[in-house]
């Protein structure tokens, strides 16, 4: 049979890479090896839940020396997940061409393609693109002389910076996460020149409304600020003069549940108000769900300190997206955006209605939704969700290219890291690849450092609080290749605070330790800014520039972003020797500043740029 050409990431062959907007026309064009001359080549486009539909393609008058050529412009008039494929006609039979593993679906099966189609109901945010995330756990950040806080009658508040968050749990079981360490918004405000030299362009806080525990995802009060924390006015201004050096603030919506002690469960009676633990006859009593005698209730994951809500309630609805409710409320004051906790928990309908309360006032809002899997096919609860295809989030937390430049990191496996970029390609529209949240680390996973070293004996939660890297200057090695690795690809970088310094720590509270202000790496923070400085320098091409993958093979995983006018080349080399290239092109090495001979070491990176470009002065730890 004749050789078949189809890549829907190559614009020859899909005018559009990755997902489509509706009613905009693109193209689709296959190629078969001469001698063959199929008579009728045919596109085959099924909707999820609705039958094929079958176009015959058109011969194109001009093909590829030694290839024949058809081409379809196909427009599709409703959102929704669709799959595609190929057939020819033979002498006996209809057959199914091309795809095979190569970007087949990974729902649907078979020799599918996925194809994402969104209704663009506003413009994805245009001042994040190319810039950088940090992420702040408030209490843990920076606590700036004479304005600690301690307001809480049951809080243990500690006066040792450096010390380990409180993990033992109590006699009965439970893990109180009430002891506070002084972190607040004004030490973040104290903070701001430090993230403008990493290249921070959004600042992402971890909750901040008033709330019991030190994490806040046990929600007190929407409409107001932790008083550990600060004030509405501290707030106002930590926006405001983020703004004045080009960074945005984004907060975390917790709104899948609230806290047991919260005023509107009020399961303690701390609050003046009727909660809905305390009383049907409540205002609060349908946003929650209760068994018939009321002993017990619907809670998170069956933590009874976290009642769940019910979003899709009307009174709950209109309290978090109504005129006065939460979203706008708090969008008022200036806000860059929203990260969504637990996405997956959240219906369609409530997510539709947060999008559009806060595009309302500021259609520059970005909405970023916390989901671990391709968020372009997910099902959740059993039931397929449309996050990306409108109306609902402009970004995602990018949890696949994690899992997979650590694992490329720590294996080699170059090939499973290219596959996992080729589906996300693939599968989600531009403007949400370009804003992808990339992470390495989270308040939720093991400090990078201490994922990529040997830390010896952790069998135990003894173990794992006083672990140390036996080795931090090997897994500082391997952090170089996945950083670059992070910083280079589509989408956004995020700094989890104190990663950028070398900070170590497993599960939760290990992770979240104090940032060693009196003591950071300064080798690790030296390569962050080098990174930072790459990107803000270069983000005309870190923006939206295209991926085209070089090479993933015998441990090397190579790939170029291209611009309008100009590319960058990003090699890791994973493997035992060193990695030659003959390059036509004169390049510098970005991450040294020095020319590129054509080597790059072993188990190092290179971000490369044309000799044209002139490099920035060596940059200050």
């Amino acid at each position: 049979m004749s050789t078949f050409r189809f890549c829907p990431l190559d614009k020859k062959h899909k005018s559009v890479v990755g997902g489509v907007k509706t009613n905009d026309p693109f193209r689709f064009n296959v190629e078969f090896s001469r001698p063959s001359n199929p008579e009728h080549v045919y596109l085959e486009v099924t909707k999820e839940g609705e039958e094929p539909v079958l176009y015959e393609m058109e011969r194109n008058a001009v093909c590829p020396e030694g290839f024949v050529s058809y081409d379809y412009m196909l427009t599709l008039t409703s959102r929704g997940l669709y799959f595609y494929r190929f057939f020819v006609d033979t002498e006996k039979e209809r057959v199914s061409v091309g795809c095979g593993d190569d970007l087949s679906a990974i729902v649907g099966g078979g020799n599918l393609w996925q194809l994402t189609a969104y209704d663009e109901v506003s413009p994805a945010p245009s001042w994040l693109k190319g810039g950088v995330f940090y992420q702040i756990m408030p209490d843990r950040f920076y606590c700036h002389e004479g304005t600690r806080l301690k307001t809480k009658k049951d809080a243990i508040y500690r006066d040792d910076w450096n010390g380990c968050p409180e993990w033992r749990p109590t006699n009965e079981g439970k893990i109180l996460n009430n002891d506070f360490f002084g972190g607040n918004l004004r030490g973040i405000i104290k903070k701001l020149g430090y993230l403008k030299g990493l290249g921070v362009n959004c600042i992402y806080l971890n909750p901040i409304f008033e709330a019991r525990s030190n994490h806040k995802y046990d929600t007190g009060s929407y409409m107001r600020v932790d008083s550990d924390f600060g004030t509405r006015a501290d707030l106002e201004e930590l926006i405001k003069k983020a703004g004045k050096k080009d960074m945005k603030v984004m907060l975390d919506g917790v709104f899948s549940h609230t806290g047991d002690d919260s005023i509107y469960f009020n399961r303690y009676g701390n609050y003046e108000t009727l909660g809905a633990y305390q009383s049907s006859d409540s205002p609060y009593a349908s946003w929650y769900q209760f068994n018939e005698d009321r002993s017990s209730y619907n809670s998170w994951w069956g933590i009874d300190t976290l009642p769940n809500t019910v979003e899709e309630d009307p009174s709950y609805s209109e309290f978090i997206t109504g005129e006065d409710g939460v979203i706008r409320k708090w969008t008022d004051l200036g806000l860059g955006g929203w990260r969504l906790d637990v996405a997956d928990e959240l219906p369609d309908g409530f997510l539709d209605k947060v999008s559009s309360a806060a595009k309302k006032k500021n259609s520059e809002v970005m909405l970023l939704g916390e989901v671990w899997e391709d968020a372009s096919n997910k099902i959740a609860y059993s039931y397929r969700r449309r996050y990306l295809q409108g109306g609902q989030f402009d970004s995602i937390t990018n949890y696949p290219f994690k899992e997979d430049i650590l694992h490329f990191v720590k294996t080699g496996d170059a090939a499973r890291l290219a596959n996992t970029i080729k589906y996300i390609v693939n599968n989600y529209p531009k403007h949400t690849l370009d804003n992808l949240m990339n992470l390495l680390g989270t308040h939720d996973t093991a400090r990078i450092l201490t994922v990529l070293g040997d830390n010896g004996k952790v069998d135990t939660r003894e173990d794992r609080a006083n672990a140390k890297l036996i080795n931090k200057e090997s897994a500082f090695a391997k952090l170089k290749m996945a950083a670059a690795l992070q910083f280079t690809l589509p989408g956004i970088p995020s700094i989890y605070y104190g990663d950028e310094v070398g900070m170590e720590g497993f599960e939760d509270p290990f992770n979240r330790r104090c940032y060693p202000w009196d003591n950071p790496d300064k080798k690790v923070l030296g390569f962050y800014r080098k990174l930072g400085k790459i990107r803000s320098l270069n983000k005309h091409i870190y923006a939206n520039g295209e991926y085209k993958l070089i090479t993933a093979e015998n441990n090397i995983f190579a790939f170029s972003r291209t611009g309008k006018k100009e590319s960058m080349v990003t090699i890791v080399n994973n493997s035992d020797s060193d990695y030659e290239i003959s390059a036509k092109t004169e390049y510098v090495d970005l991450l040294t500043n020095k020319p590129f001979k054509g080597q790059v070491k072993a188990g190092t990176a290179v971000v490369l740029k044309e000799t044209k470009y002139i490099p920035p002065k060596s940059v200050k730890v």
